[in-house]
């Protein structure tokens, strides 16, 4: 194992360590390589947590490490630092962007032939041998989210970016205000009022009764889920209120007109008459209640708003196609239900400045 030591990158400078003199210099680009793998689990964790999508933290982490390779790191000494305020100020710019084009993380399991050759395949940059198969993996994702939580993954989606920021930076991986001032550009005064504003609804929004309805909707969506994957008539019907109404726009139905069912069983063969689509659907919050997405390819095509009672039936599905409602709903696709593991994640600290 190497001992730490306080080397700093020097484009085009090879780096000697103890025990590899005798075999060579390490090229600077496989040294840098190789310091960023140390840190990528911790980026993609703080991408996570501002972007609220596996896909986009991965691409936050691979624009952080195109510009560790473009930049002069000659005077950076705190690696891990400044890759973390790389990678806060990525993510800030993708969430300006994705609000301003009202955007919403959808498809980060559902990827298209050609991404899942380049996950199997090796890739440009760090990690090639390791990591790039773990790009929304099911279990790191629900990892992450289960460090979140699902209550606070909707609060955090209602923060400005720049409260989101704010929060996201000091109060979970512990970043001095003046750090954070530097990567939002605003004075620290101005830095800690966003993080107050976004700890008051953080505080205020999750409410235990909260927390425990979005876990019912949840319990009752995956139910629904695989019923009308496995095709059980009777497993579908005892979900479902005795009242339930079904709705579906022109675009969702068949007949190019809209459609309403009534009653359990009625509900419970159409949706089996569409469970062809179960297979390729996720769980996601939809306008912050958990629901269904159909998503081939990371394409949104349907989704399913359900409604869900304290005695854990549905009472109403809404079933949407329409292009212009669906760009108008807010959707974070929810991960696979596998047994996670709580990440330890250790804040990294140090000033960047950047004209972008």
């Amino acid at each position: 194992m190497r001992p730490a030591c306080h080397v700093r990158g020097v484009q085009g400078v090879s780096v000697v360590t103890p025990g590899n003199e005798g075999t060579g210099q390490m090229a600077d680009s496989d040294w840098l390589a190789a310091a960023f793998e140390e840190h990528r689990d911790h980026l993609r964790a703080v991408a996570y947590r501002l972007l609220g999508s596996m896909t986009d933290a991965d691409d936050a982490v691979q624009d952080t490490w195109l510009r560790l390779t473009g930049a002069d790191t000659s005077e950076v000494e705190n690696l891990g630092g400044w890759l973390t305020t790389v990678v806060a100020r990525v993510s800030l710019n993708m969430l300006r962007s994705r609000r301003y084009r009202h955007e919403e993380p959808v498809g980060d399991s559902w990827p298209g032939a050609a991404e899942v050759a380049a996950r199997a395949g090796p890739v440009a940059g760090p990690g090639g041998a390791g990591t790039a198969g773990r790009a929304g993996d099911p279990e790191d994702e629900a990892v992450l989210a289960d460090s979140v939580g699902l209550a606070l993954l909707v609060v955090l989606d209602t923060l400005t970016s720049a409260e989101r920021l704010a929060f996201v930076l000091h109060d979970m991986f512990a970043m001095p205000f003046t750090e954070v001032a530097a990567v939002l550009r605003r004075s620290t005064d101005a830095t800690r009022q966003l993080a107050s504003r976004a700890r008051r609804r953080v505080r205020g929004a999750p409410s235990p009764d909260r927390a425990a309805d979005l876990g019912r909707q949840r319990e009752v969506a995956t139910a629904f889920l695989a019923a009308s994957r496995g095709g059980d008539l009777s497993a579908l019907v005892a979900l479902l209120d005795s009242d339930v109404t079904l709705t579906a726009d022109a675009v969702a139905a068949p007949s190019g007109k809209p459609v309403l069912l009534r009653g359990a069983d009625m509900v419970a063969r159409g949706a089996l008459a569409s469970s062809g689509r179960a297979g390729h659907s996720r769980l996601a919050l939809v306008d912050g209640a958990v629901g269904i997405v159909f998503a081939p390819a990371g394409r949104l095509q349907v989704v399913l708003a359900l409604t869900v009672s304290a005695a854990r039936r549905i009472t109403a599905i809404e079933v949407i196609a329409d292009p212009d409602r669906l760009r108008r709903l807010r959707l974070a696709v929810l991960p696979s239900a596998v047994q996670p593991r709580r990440p330890t994640v250790m804040g990294e600290r140090v000033s960047w400045d950047d004209n972008d």
